[in-house]
């Protein structure tokens, strides 16, 4: 039998990878991971993690306004950037430092560069030969820009975190949750801030109700919306803002501090030399990996952003633990992604999970639509106008709950609950039969009784509004 290295190589080292890593390694496995940048990935160092805390940080100007209609009198409040930027560095670096100590008390031999494919079974890393039995891609993805002029003076989620001062003015590009949490994040620390995307809708794939709501919700918030519009060309004016060249609904120039693109992410196999270890992905897209993350080179599995699959951190650890366990456990197991509940750290949040009115209308044929808006219990008092949507879509023909879609205060942690409950085929009955907690937006989830039946049949037969 041919001697290896390792018996496990994980190339990336992110949630998903280190994940693998250290349960390969606990299954008895000799284990190597190699990470270019730091430990810790896309969502601890420049994504999710920072992301929430530059969140946090945006709201407090709201909460602060808030409070005076709870008896409360706040002096003229201040906000300094560099300091909150300091403080996500502090807090990342602490991360990524815990990330490093897990897998070398784990017992993984850490590399600190990019690995590369010499062939199946042997990579490269900083010149170094290694050869592994087993190999691992978990690379995540990276911000995508497009081929238009100027594009080197655009920003993405990546330098965001770190810009040295707060920018006056901010164009965001894009219309995915990426784009409208920074479009908040932005105007809640005081930016004037205009999002443009080309398409007619933002969020596209989630819930159409839930996608208008929060478009009222953000436009009402001061944030310039702008659908059906792009960016042309960027280029660098002397005072050093950036002028912007729009077409669509608005057309002409405009100058901003920042440009910011979120226009999505694609797989990071750029440098991996797949070609070598027996396969390929094409431009842009993942590679490509069964159930069990198997590629078509039996030996090499891929997890997380770097594939065709759900761009979600808990899907990638879920999915680094399976292959380990498939590996090196008792038996093979695949990653349960039946009923995966995601949220935007848009302002006011969403949280999500199943399907939406449109796609379940296209999967069943008939729903049943429970739909309630609502002011929250503090802005009773804040005198805030700013509303919640909460939405379930229902089979008509089994009553089981399809979908369960919330726009407002604490919407993903709501709706992080009712995942458990589509994954255990809940009914609209099961929902009806479960007591509330009361006062709490939560309870209307259990309360909803108006519904609105929907065929397949009569949305075709609708006529076009347009």
């Amino acid at each position: 039998m041919q001697q290896y290295d390792f018996d496990f190589f994980v190339i990336g080292g992110g949630s998903g990878g280190v994940r693998a890593s250290r349960v390969a390694a606990s299954l008895g496995a000799k284990v190597g991971i190699a990470e270019g940048f730091r430990y810790g990935g896309t969502c601890v160092i420049r994504g999710c993690v920072p992301k929430k805390l530059l969140v946090q940080a945006s709201h407090y100007a709201e909460d602060l306004e808030d409070a005076a209609g709870f008896g409360w009198t706040v002096p003229p409040a201040s906000f300094d950037w560099p300091r909150l930027v300091a403080a996500k560095e502090q807090e990342i670096t602490r991360l990524s430092g815990i990330y490093e100590n897990l897998l070398k008390n784990s017992g993984v031999q850490i590399f600190q560069g990019h690995a590369r494919f010499e062939d199946p079974h042997t990579l490269s890393v900083n010149g170094q030969r290694i050869t592994a039995r087993h190999i691992l891609i978990a690379t995540g993805g990276t911000p995508a820009l497009p081929d238009i002029p100027g594009i080197e003076h655009a920003i993405t989620s990546n330098e965001a975190f770190d810009l040295p001062t707060l920018p006056r003015r901010v164009l965001v590009v894009g219309g995915g949750y990426i784009a409208v949490e920074f479009a908040g994040i932005f105007n809640g620390l005081g930016s004037e801030v205009t999002l443009i995307h080309r398409g007619a809708q933002l969020l596209r794939g989630f819930d159409g109700a839930v996608a208008q709501h929060l478009r009222e919700e953000i436009a009402r918030k001061g944030i310039r919306v702008l659908t059906e519009t792009q960016a042309a060309s960027l280029e660098r004016q002397p005072d050093g803002t950036v002028a912007v060249q729009l077409t669509g609904t608005l057309t002409g120039s405009e100058q901003f501090d920042a440009v910011m693109y979120a226009t999505g992410r694609t797989p990071q196999t750029e440098g991996l030399n797949l070609a070598a270890a027996g396969f390929s992905a094409a431009p842009g897209r993942g590679v490509k990996v069964d159930a069990f993350g198997q590629t078509v080179v039996s030996h090499i599995y891929a997890v997380g952003d770097v594939t065709e699959g759900i761009a979600l951190t808990p899907v990638a650890l879920a999915q680094g633990g399976a292959v380990a366990r498939s590996l090196f456990g008792p038996q093979r197991q695949a990653a349960q992604l039946g009923h995966v509940a995601s949220a935007v750290f848009s302002q006011p949040p969403i949280g999500t999970v199943g399907l939406g009115e449109e796609a379940a209308l296209a999967q069943y044929g008939e729903i049943d639509v429970y739909e309630s808006r609502f002011k929250p219990m503090r802005h009773t008092l804040s005198g805030r106008p700013e509303k919640t949507l909460m939405k379930l879509v229902v089979d008509t023909a089994s009553q089981r709950v399809l979908g369960a879609h919330m726009v407002g205060p604490d919407a993903p942690e709501i709706v992080q609950g009712l995942a458990l409950a589509l994954n255990l085929s809940a009914t609209k009955a099961d929902f009806d039969a479960t007591i509330g907690i009361h006062p709490t937006s939560a309870e209307e989830f259990m309360t909803m009784r108006d519904k609105r039946t929907v065929r397949r049949s009569d949305a075709a037969a609708a006529p076009d509004p347009a």
